[in-house]
């Protein structure tokens, strides 16, 4: 990817216009058809392998940043987008009955099958349940314990420290890529239909994506009204990173991953002209 291409003059200016995320946030909302991914889901129950739609999509997202929208997968460091090493999905998980949310990377996501991420997502889930979390959300105790009047002074001072000046502080779990490539969540599973993410200025994510709740709906396909199961998605995102372009590729592709999910049952994504490009509204 050439450096040039990830700093174009409209992404420099981008950041001189915007603040981190608590300005330059946009938002999108979709509706996705996932009636075949379903199906798929239970066909994979009945042989064996316990999958779900989380998966799924965290397996899609993977693939996309790393084939469709290479320069998404980015972070800025002192004025300027640096490439992420690989691609990594972080997934919030449901702790302590719902009370609380940890969250796990899947490290190269664009390279695992739909089965491998789901494995991995539950035995890391199992140990973060039992209160091993990584180095970056065990650290939110440590700031948790910090005195009210300081709290605010000493968050402040670490965002100065990791996004203006750009460095990395480890020991406190505050990497450039401690929350992942982007960060996938299902507030489907509270029974929740759709809502607007928050987008933490100091992880350095291009775009939050929500996953609402799956609910079979009256649609008209080929002039006919049919009973699919659709499943809300939106999208927090930095419009310092993204833009329109960008979130209707993710979106386009998406429901091309979801209408064919087999091609996420292997962990090679087929040669780029063998699936074709998805649909995209004018």
């Amino acid at each position: 990817m050439q450096k040039d291409h990830l700093n174009s003059p409209w992404r420099k200016t981008t950041m001189a216009l915007y603040a981190p995320p608590n300005e330059g946030k946009i938002y999108g909302t979709m509706d996705i058809d996932i009636t075949t991914a379903e199906e798929f889901v239970r066909e994979s129950r009945a042989a064996g392998k316990r999958i779900t739609m989380t998966h799924l999509v965290t397996a899609a997202l993977g693939r996309i940043l790393k084939n469709d929208i290479p320069e998404v997968n980015v972070f800025i460091r002192r004025g300027k987008f640096v490439p992420r090493e690989d691609v990594t999905v972080m997934v919030a998980v449901n702790m302590k009955r719902g009370q609380e949310m940890g969250s796990i990377r899947i490290h190269d996501a664009d390279k695992k099958s739909v089965f491998q991420i789901a494995e991995e997502i539950r035995t890391k889930a199992a140990t973060a349940r039992q209160g091993v979390e990584n180095e970056t959300m065990k650290n939110k105790f440590v700031l948790g314990s910090i005195p009210w009047p300081f709290r605010r002074f000493t968050f402040v001072l670490l965002k100065w420290i990791t996004n203006t000046l750009g460095f990395e502080l480890p020991f406190l779990g505050l990497t450039h890529s401690a929350f992942g490539s982007i960060l996938l969540s299902n507030i489907g599973t509270h029974g929740l239909n759709t809502g607007m993410a928050a987008l933490f200025p100091g992880a350095k994510l291009p775009a939050v994506i929500i996953m609402g709740k799956a609910e079979p709906r009256p649609v008209v396909r080929d002039g006919e009204i049919v009973i699919r199961t659709i499943m809300p998605f939106t999208a927090t995102i930095d419009h310092r990173v993204m833009d329109g372009f960008h979130a209707g590729v993710m979106a386009n592709r998406m429901i091309y991953y979801l209408q064919h999910p087999d091609i996420l049952a292997v962990e090679e994504r087929p040669t780029p002209g063998d699936a074709p490009e998805a649909p995209r509204n004018e």
